[in-house]
């Protein structure tokens, strides 16, 4: 089960073997973004610890920068440190804010920036994010005064924000997105009167629970908690944050440990948060072999090991609609999980993968077939028939880092050897996947 390099982003897969270990999977990349951008707007000093030293959260550092924050170098050993300047200190900046690939990094910054008074901001990315939809994000802001405009009436980056005074609103979304609720709950914070958000499922809430640690004046209300409100004047205060694993980086551990044969793996402080931990309800439905050590809470999040051991068994699994929003960024590794189950499992409600990095339902369905794989690809899901034998071939991550990783779980095994085009992409979120899976290999 070897990997080597072939050339720069080219990686050779040997199946057979198993993954036996202990392994400690990068800070949470919501909680990463967030940190930083809170941290930016609060008053003092933030300290985070085990921030994610990706490429996604090194955007978001790099844009703030470039409006005046001070924030210390970002890498895997050291605490960052992030010096606030306030709800109304950035800078207008000299140059057009560069947001990479990352669309948490976009869709939060108009947030902050719309309320951002006599000021004015162009923000970019490269040609990935640049074909995602913005005006999701933006129409809503749009509704407490903000002027937002980009390519195709806003949809589509290079996007250019006016700084105005906002005014409080009361906003439905038309989805259950984290992102876009904290981009109007951002802006809410600067603006006339209270902001009420209300959600047609529940998103994940990294936003909520820090914001209420910095000092914000945030309730929550309404069936299932999906009444979310803020109330301006309230001043933001700097403090410290403990980043817990991402659990999105550990499914690949789990879903590995899960079906690779004689596979032993624990995956050390893992943030448990119930918004997100989709993947756990899923894979006990399963029938995986799962277990919780040293539970406990850090900073409002619930954090803990997790101990997975192969299951030979594997039953197949139904996703849809109202548990997506808690695992959606686990779907292209929990397809390749049903490839392994034991029936037909199906995917529906994920309509949401189509505008990720990549189109993940198609690139998904492309790239395991070409294993051998039986999908059919819908067009707000997947059905995927388990049982059927994958063989080692050429597959390409098509960019996307979820997309690498996940290939690189299936061609465990595969019964012959793959290579993985492009697989470097997995450095967006996870920098040390390989070497991680290297390690586990016995």
């Amino acid at each position: 089960m070897k990997i080597t390099d072939c050339e720069a982003s080219l990686r050779e897969i040997k199946s057979g073997g198993s993954l036996v270990g202990t392994v400690t999977v990068p800070g949470d990349k919501s909680i990463s973004h967030r940190s930083l951008l809170f941290g930016a707007i609060a008053e003092g000093e933030t300290t985070i610890k085990g921030l994610l030293p990706a490429d996604d959260p090194k955007n978001t550092a790099n844009c703030l920068k470039d409006m005046g924050v001070k924030i210390s170098p970002i890498n895997s050993t050291e605490i960052v440190k992030v010096e606030g300047v306030g709800l109304d200190g950035f800078q207008e900046p000299e140059k057009v804010l560069d947001c990479g690939n990352s669309g948490t990094t976009m869709r939060l910054l108009l947030g902050l920036l719309v309320g951002r008074k006599n000021r004015h901001f162009i923000l970019t990315g490269d040609k990935s994010l640049s074909k995602r939809p913005m005006r999701r994000a933006g129409q809503p802001l749009k509704l407490m005064g903000a002027k937002i405009d980009g390519r195709s009436n806003g949809e589509f980056a290079p996007l250019s924000v006016k700084g105005e005074q906002l005014h409080g609103a009361i906003i439905g979304t038309p989805v259950a997105s984290a992102q876009i609720k904290s981009a109007i709950l951002l802006a809410a914070l600067t603006a006339e009167g209270s902001t009420t958000v209300i959600e047609p499922a529940n998103s994940r809430d990294h936003t909520e629970r820090m914001l209420k640690a910095f000092g914000a004046n945030i309730e929550i209300s309404g069936e299932m908690g999906r009444h979310i409100t803020i109330k301006p004047g309230s001043n933001l205060k700097g403090t410290h944050i403990e980043v817990p694993g991402d659990i999105s980086s550990a499914a690949f551990w789990l879903v590995a440990g899960s079906i690779v044969p004689g596979s032993d793996i624990t995956i050390k402080n893992v943030g448990l948060n119930p918004t997100r931990t989709g993947i756990l309800e899923i894979l006990h439905q399963m029938g995986a072999n799962i277990s919780y050590l040293n539970t406990k809470e850090i900073a409002g999040e619930p954090v803990g090991d997790i101990k997975v051991v192969h299951s030979p068994q594997l039953k197949p699994f139904k996703l849809d609609g109202e548990i997506i929003p808690k695992l959606v960024d686990e779907v292209p590794i929990l397809t390749v999980a049903a490839c392994f189950c034991n029936g037909v499992s199906e995917i529906t409600g994920a309509s949401e993968l189509r505008i990720k990095e990549t189109d993940r339902l198609e690139v998904m369905t492309r790239q395991l077939r070409n294993m051998g794989a039986k999908i059919e690809e819908h067009e707000d899901g997947l059905t995927v028939y388990g049982g059927n034998k994958l063989l080692g071939t050429e597959v390409d991550s098509e960019t996307d880092h979820r997309v690498a990783m996940s290939l690189a779980i299936a061609a465990l095994l595969a019964d012959g050897n793959s290579t993985l085009s492009r697989s470097n992409a997995a450095s967006v979120s996870y920098p040390e996947f390989w070497n991680e899976l290297s390690k586990l290999q016995s």
